[in-house]
This record gives structure tokens, C-alpha cells and sequence, in this order.
């Protein structure tokens, strides 16, 4: 991680750690950076750069300095006005970007925002490109202005949005009539898309927090407040929900029993799906070292193997690049089916669940059969100084000691986030209790030494 950009882009409370400021200049850098590229390849110029956002009532500030800082620069920006973070990747590598900004800070709250910088092959920015930015933003060069004619413009582009929503539908190969489906939309930018998906194709489609207002973006609701879309499958009798964060990247999901399906619980549904049809390439599944034993140990007994990455949908899309993987993600819900996107995709993710259910016509609790989660405990710490508290000599002692108390039973992982000023404790062991008690026993002393 950089000294601005970590795992998921640059992320901070909107105007305090992230300022209008910093998006005017990052407009700057990129829109010099791939004109420059483009003359230095004979290529016609000027560049273009695809820009979505979310429903946080800063998006629409940062929106306007990235634009001012981009044709400023000689490039041409173009809009896609609120929309999900995949519809963005997706739009930069169908529609020959040079590349794509996505203002979301994803899960965070509405006062957070971020910018999540894109390639035009719908991937991750490479890091080099990354350090250059955050050269520009320290000040160690500068890049010209544009000037007469070479000055650049801003385009209206809710077209390419429209084009993601039918890419999505032409990827529904059942008909969903007859399923009565719950969509928790966290008010934000999956609002008005994935009601139009799941419409067209046919299902009973009840949508809930899909009125946005600037401030409700993730508050109470979507993928990490699930407990509301828990509550309402069971009182509307739905077949099955689907709860999306901020910016649509993520979703879990809610069988008719009111259960909850994280991201290791759709790994391992549909990874046993392509298994079984000969579809599951490489015969191995990307995740991360936070995954459940309990998702090993179901792979253990279907012959699946699995690689473990680094914490971040960017690392487990690189591994999946380079061993052509077909599938993996997060529990936390970043799915990436590699066929079909470069990026973790909730709607798409909702989609794919539902395949499954309809080709095994089957219950989406039945699907999760031979799956058994080990207990875990996982409590975010916010903290002043996340690498000062990992180098502290009294948590590096605590850790040890559980470490070594759990053995062979379970496992502590304490990782600093690389989206908030946080600290993440988990702990798996054969029970919750013990669980709890060791994952409370190593918060205390972090938070005894912040």
C-alpha cells in the first residue's frame, strides 16, 4: 500500500483526508499521463477516461474536480453518472478506455469516499502507474496544461451504463419467473440497476433501500448490516435475498430460512456447480486468508483445491490472471468470476446464485449441504496509527500467546485494513465462546495501547 492508495484506491473522509484537492490533481495526472502515452505511441489522441460514482453526497464534489482536472489536462471525460464500481471496469475494457475512476469508498459510511482507479482492461491500476500518481499529489513534478484546441471536454455517457444492464441480462440463461426475490440495495449504486436486471428477467423482484439520499448510503442496511434483508425475506416469504454494499461490488446473500451466505458459502456453491459440469478450470478457487476452515475442509472433500491470497479482491484477481483461475473472492463478498468480469460484481454474483438454483432446482439452503462454517469471531478495532499498533512489543505478545493457546484447534489473524484506520481481529475455533474470548482478549490490548 501507498502512502495515499491502499488496497482498494484512495480512501478517506471526504474533505479531511481526501479533499476535492486531491481529485483535481489525480484528474490532472491521468489526463496528461495517457495523452502522453498516446503521443508517444502515434496514437490519435485525445485520450478518454470513463468516471462512475455513488450515491454519497460528496461523489457529485469529487465527480467535478476529477473532471476539471482531466480536460484541463487535454483529455476527455466522460459520464457515467451513478452506476455500480463493475459497470465501470467493465465499460473502460468494452468501449477501448484508456482507463476508468470509480468515487466510492464501497462499504465505508457516507462521509468516506474514495477513488478507485481502473485500467483499460477493466483491472486494478498497476502500481506503477499508482506511484506516479502519488508523486504528482506530493509535488515531486509538475505536468503541463492544455491549451486552444487541445483542451478537453466532458461527455453525457449514461449510454454505457444502459450497456452494463444489458450485458448483465444477456447473461441470465433461466428465466426467473415464479421466484420471489429480495434485493437490498444499500442505497447506493446498485438502486436503479439491479431491480431493471432482475425485472427483465422475469422474477418477483422486492426491492428495499433503493432511495438514496446522500447521507443513508450503507447505514443500517446492504451487505454489512444484512440483518434487515434477514428479517424481511422470512416476512415477505422470499425464495432468496441479495444484499449489495455501496458500491455494488460486493453480495451476500439470504436463503428463505433467513440464514445468512457469506462470500465462502457462494464460493463453495458454485464452485461444486462448475466441478460438476467440468467447468471449473485448473480445478482450484482464489481466496484469501481470511476464508473458513470450514470452506478447506469442504473443498478437501470435493476434490477442490484452493490458493490463498493476500486480503483484497486485487490479489485474488492477479492470482487468478496468472494460473487462470475461473473463480474466486472474499468472505467478505467480492466474487470474481473471471469469464465474465475483471472485478467482484454483486449483481453479476446475485446472478450466478441463482443459475445455480434454477439448473439444480433447488433451495438455496440446500445448496450450502456439505458446508459447515467453523465458528469465528471478527471485531474491526479503529485505531490512530495501524502499523505503530502491529509493531507495539504488548500486542505482539497477546498475539502470541493466543496463537499459541488455540494450536492446531483454530487460528488468530489480526491484519491492518487497507481501506480504514482499522485494525481486524479474527479468530476460528471449535467454538464461539472460545472465540470470543480470545478475539475480546487481543482487542483489549490494542485498544490499551492506541
Amino acid at each position: 500500500m501507498g502512502k495515499y492508495f491502499g488496497t482498494d484506491g484512495f480512501r478517506g473522509e471526504a474533505n479531511k483526508g481526501l479533499t476535492a484537492d486531491h481529485a483535481y490533481k489525480v484528474g490532472r495526472f491521468l489526463g496528461w499521463y495517457y495523452n502522453n502515452e498516446k503521443e508517444k505511441n502515434n496514437l490519435p489522441s485525445p485520450a478518454k477516461i470513463v468516471i462512475g460514482k455513488d450515491t454519497r453526497r460528496s461523489s457529485y464534489m469529487f465527480e467535478y474536480s476529477l473532471v476539471g482536472g482531466i480536460v484541463a489536462s487535454g483529455c476527455d471525460a466522460y459520464l457515467l453518472h451513478v452506476t455500480p464500481t463493475p459497470s465501470v471496469a467493465y465499460i473502460a475494457r468494452v468501449d477501448d478506455f484508456d482507463c476508468g475512476i470509480m468515487i466510492s469508498a464501497s462499504h465505508n459510511p457516507y462521509y468516506d469516499n474514495g477513488l478507485k482507479l481502473i485500467n483499460s482492461q477493466g483491472e486494478k491500476m498497476s502500481d506503477d502507474v499508482i506511484n506516479l500518481v502519488e508523486d504528482y499529489l506530493d509535488g515531486k513534478f509538475e505536468v503541463p496544461f492544455a491549451y486552444k484546441d487541445r483542451i478537453g471536454c466532458t461527455v453525457d455517457y449514461v449510454s454505457g451504463r444502459n450497456r452494463y444492464i444489458g450485458y448483465l441480462i444477456s447473461l441470465g440463461i433461466y428465466s426467473f419467473r415464479g421466484v420471489k426475490v429480495a434485493l437490498d440495495c444499500a442505497n447506493g449504486a446498485s438502486w436503479h440497476v439491479a431491480k431493471a436486471v432482475f425485472d427483465a428477467l422475469g422474477a418477483k423482484t422486492l426491492v428495499v433501500n433503493a432511495e438514496p439520499n446522500g447521507y443513508n448510503i450503507n447505514k443500517d442496511c446492504g451487505s454489512t448490516h444484512i440483518e434487515y434483508l434477514q428479517k424481511f425475506v422470512i416476512e415477505n416469504g422470499c425464495d432468496v435475498g441479495f444484499a449489495y454494499d455501496g458500491d455494488a461490488d460486493r453480495c451476500l446473500c439470504v436463503d428463505e430460512k433467513g440464514n445468512i451466505l457469506t462470500g465462502d458459502h457462494i464460493l463453495y456453491i458454485y464452485a461444486k456447480y462448475m466441478k460438476e459440469r467440468g467447468k471449473l478450470l485448473t480445478n482450484t478457487v482464489a481466496t484469501t486468508i481470511m476464508s473458513n476452515f470450514g470452506l478447506y475442509k469442504a473443498f478437501d472433500a470435493l476434490g477442490i483445491g484452493y490458493a490463498k491470497t493476500k486480503v483484497g479482491d486485487k490479489y485474488v484477481y492477479e492470482y487468478m490472471k496468472e494460473c487462470g483461475c475461473r473463480l474466486g473472492g472474499e468472505q467478505s463478498g467480492h466474487i470474481i468470476f473471471s469469464k465474465y468480469a475483471s472485478t467482484g460484481d454483486g449483481i453479476l454474483t446475485s446472478l450466478k446464485m441463482m443459475e445455480v438454483m434454477l439448473a439444480k432446482k433447488a433451495k438455496m439452503s440446500e445448496l450450502c449441504e456439505g458446508f459447515d462454517m467453523y465458528p469465528q469471531a471478527l471485531i474491526n478495532v479503529r485505531v490512530n496509527d495501524k502499523k505503530v499498533i502491529l509493531s507495539n512489543e504488548d500486542v505482539k505478545k497477546v498475539i502470541e500467546e493466543v496463537s499459541t493457546s488455540l494450536g492446531s484447534k483454530g487460528r488468530l489473524l489480526v491484519r491492518e485494513s487497507g481501506t480504514e484506520p482499522v485494525i481486524r481481529v479474527m479468530v476460528e475455533a471449535e467454538s464461539q465462546e472460545v472465540c470470543n474470548n480470545y478475539a475480546n482478549k487481543v482487542v483489549e490490548v490494542i485498544k490499551q495501547n492506541n
